[in-house]
């Protein structure tokens, strides 16, 4: 890339992303790695890798194809690939065979899709550039046509899995998601036989929606009862205001569909991401923990309300105020209910314990720290996680969306 005869001007840049949208556009999904392979080619790039985040959230595995370098699977931690993915911005190492090995994250809006890796040359700032709005593309290719191919699930796998969890990863909204005023993200163990519990959110104005369920049992009749759930909130919250008539039209479809015996436990919550006003409904969750500074400082109580599915009475609505940086962390109770040491549960003191332990250390973001709980959590179980176990977390920066300016 030191050759400075290549055109690196934006409009150059412009042209070649232009090229490449127009070529994708009408592509069938095995040939999109094959066409980046030979674009970043053109601007002197080699041995291009596109990694995607296995389902565990351990490991960024390589999408096998046709021009491209298909190396070994790269954790998420300890190796540049994940320092990229993991941060959302561009790490360059020094080649062994020369140049520089530079690693983009593959951001779809904030969502993580992978990371795009790349040797060059030499990099300067017009590379640079180029790049980061390549990585941006080939990011939003892969996620539009993910939705008509199994190409990229099958290259995400690293064991079977089971048809509950197939539900529930179709039914999951994107794992993360990042505005300037607040960032959620949300992590569901075991990856691959997961069944009962999930998580939905949406950001509609100042006003981000958040749910947590965990529906009773396991297997396809846990799967098929939070595949109700979900959809009844997800329904309600497009249709409905209060948090209240969201729990009474999830109630209603959960006990017209399954019976009295049937149940889902819910966390509910309203945020407004201008102010810090927290809504909440706790129905049979253990309750969310505010973390401050790194510290749990308390848990976020809320009104007794029954179960989804119990025909209980209107919840009473909870109010609770965050300060800007605070993070509330919900987690179902195959977290705290595992069997450790001598039979005993995992309980939620050790719980506080692994999330003040882990606040002390240096932060690599909400969504590194939130995996760094996750993947620690499970190996102070032993290594068990034999009901359903997931930790959804949000982080309130605040302001206004009408604050924040476009970037150009």
């Amino acid at each position: 890339m030191g050759d400075q005869s290549v055109d690196r001007s934006e409009g150059f840049g412009e042209r070649l992303l232009g090229a490449l949208l127009d070529r994708a556009r009408l592509l069938p999904p095995q040939l999109i790695a094959p066409l980046i392979a030979e674009e970043v080619a053109r601007i002197g790039g080699r041995d291009v890798s596109i990694l995607l985040q296995d389902y565990a959230q351990e490991l960024l595995v390589p999408l096998p194809g046709e021009k491209l370098h298909v190396g070994r699977p790269e954790p998420v931690t300890d190796s540049p690939a994940g320092r990229a993915f993991q941060s959302a911005d561009v790490v360059e190492v020094s080649h062994a065979r020369g140049g520089v090995r530079m690693y983009l994250p593959l951001l779809d809006g904030s969502d993580q899709v992978g990371v795009m890796a790349l040797t060059l040359n030499t990099v300067d700032d017009d590379d640079r550039r180029l790049l980061r709005r390549l990585a941006g593309l080939v990011a939003d290719m892969l996620v539009t046509k993910n939705a008509y191919t199994d190409q990229f699930f099958l290259a995400r796998r690293r064991e079977p899995m089971s048809v509950s969890a197939e539900i529930q990863w179709g039914l999951l909204p994107p794992l993360t998601m990042t505005v300037p005023q607040v960032e959620v993200a949300g992590i569901l163990e075991p990856a691959y036989r997961v069944a009962g519990d999930s998580f939905d959110y949406a950001l509609n104005d100042n006003i981000l929606h958040t749910a947590v369920i965990d529906a009773m049992g396991h297997d396809l009749d846990a799967a098929a009862m939070a595949t109700i759930a979900i959809g009844a909130y997800r329904h309600a919250r497009r249709v409905f205001v209060s948090l209240a008539e969201k729990y009474t039209f999830m109630d209603l479809a959960i006990s017209r569909q399954f019976g009295a015996d049937h149940f889902v436990t819910a966390q509910l919550m309203h945020l407004n991401i201008a102010t810090g006003e927290l809504e909440l409904v706790n129905a049979g969750h253990p309750a969310p923990l505010l973390i401050r500074g790194g510290k749990v400082v308390r848990q976020l109580e809320s009104a007794t309300t029954l179960p989804v599915g119990f025909g209980g009475e209107a919840p009473r609505i909870r109010e609770h105020t965050l300060q800007r940086g605070d993070r509330v962390l919900c987690y179902t109770d195959g977290i705290i209910e595992e069997r450790v040491d001598g039979g005993e549960p995992f309980g939620e003191e050790r719980l506080v314990r692994c999330v003040n332990r882990l606040g002390q250390g240096r932060s690599d973001g909400m969504r590194a720290d939130l995996r760094l709980l996750s993947h620690t959590l499970k190996k102070e179980r032993g290594g068990r996680t034999s009901d359903d176990a997931t930790l959804f977390m949000i982080e309130w920066r605040g302001g206004a969306a009408d604050q924040f300016t476009i970037p150009d």
